[in-house]
């Protein structure tokens, strides 16, 4: 027992897992195989074992990738209490910390329910000021190998209710892939067919994930479904990231804090 609760509270949490996945995607032009995108999630910063040096590790593994995009999904604060304006570490820090990530065609992000029961625009406006692109419910067009691909922020399904994305679809004026990048997993049932992957953070994997029960406990509507990994449903790709801190108990149980390394191919 001493030994499980160590792993569970100290050592686990204190860890940093690279997360490898290759991902095969139907409509994935040839010339784009290997496309290469660093996932990652939920940092709140300042919470147990999240310290300015853990930031400076992530930002550096995520590097040594080498990636072609890099996506952080939101959560990047943490809150000490109840009350929202109360961080365990100021947002400023936070992002200084991010601005050395690098990635060939750029990095991405969006905007937690964490950062939006703060301050989201504040967390958006700190992001940007580094030179991290925030789409916040937009699109990012970025041409590869004269093949266009769109990348698309969806905002929180917990704290942006209604989500209308007609207005950045309605900016997509060419062919391309599409790539949806959000925090909250539960809104992919009601994105469209068209997009090729959406890619999101939000349930650190459940925290705690016993074997042969799984997670217990995970903050969606749909239960385990969209805890964490590639999950094709009605044609669609999904893919759930664990993130890195925690959120409530400091504990994490074979659901290690990681960053995840897709490499997408064709099935042509």
């Amino acid at each position: 027992m001493v030994v499980l609760f160590l792993w569970a509270f100290v050592f686990e949490p204190n860890s940093l897992v690279i997360n490898e996945q290759s991902i095969k995607l139907s409509n994935l032009p040839k010339q784009l195989n290997n496309l290469k995108i660093v996932a990652i999630s939920d940092i709140h910063g300042g919470s147990f074992y999240v310290g300015e040096s853990k930031i400076q590790r992530v930002v550096e593994t995520a590097n040594v990738q080498e990636p072609d995009f890099i996506f952080l999904l939101g959560d990047f604060v943490s809150q000490k209490s109840y009350k929202v304006e109360d961080l365990n570490m100021p947002v400023e820090t936070i992002v200084k910390n991010l601005k050395g990530l690098k990635a060939k065609y750029g990095v991405y992000a969006v905007i937690g329910n964490h950062d939006w029961w703060y301050n989201g625009k504040k967390v958006q406006n700190a992001l940007e000021d580094v030179g991290i692109k925030v789409l916040e419910n937009d699109v990012a067009k970025v041409v590869i190998n004269e093949q266009t691909v769109w990348i698309l922020g969806v905002p929180d399904f917990w704290t942006r209710k209604p989500i209308n994305l007609n207005p950045p679809l309605s900016k997509i004026d060419s062919e391309g892939i599409i790539i949806a990048i959000t925090h909250n997993p539960d809104v992919f049932p009601e994105l469209p067919s068209k997009i090729s992957l959406t890619i999101a953070g939000h349930t650190h994997g459940g925290q705690v994930n016993f074997p042969f029960v799984g997670a217990l406990i995970v903050p969606s509507q749909f239960g385990q479904k969209y805890a964490r990994g590639h999950v094709i449903e009605k044609g669609k790709n999904l893919f759930v990231t664990t993130g890195v801190g925690t959120s409530g108990l400091p504990v994490r149980f074979r659901a290690p804090p990681e960053i995840a390394v897709l490499t997408f191919s064709s099935q042509w």
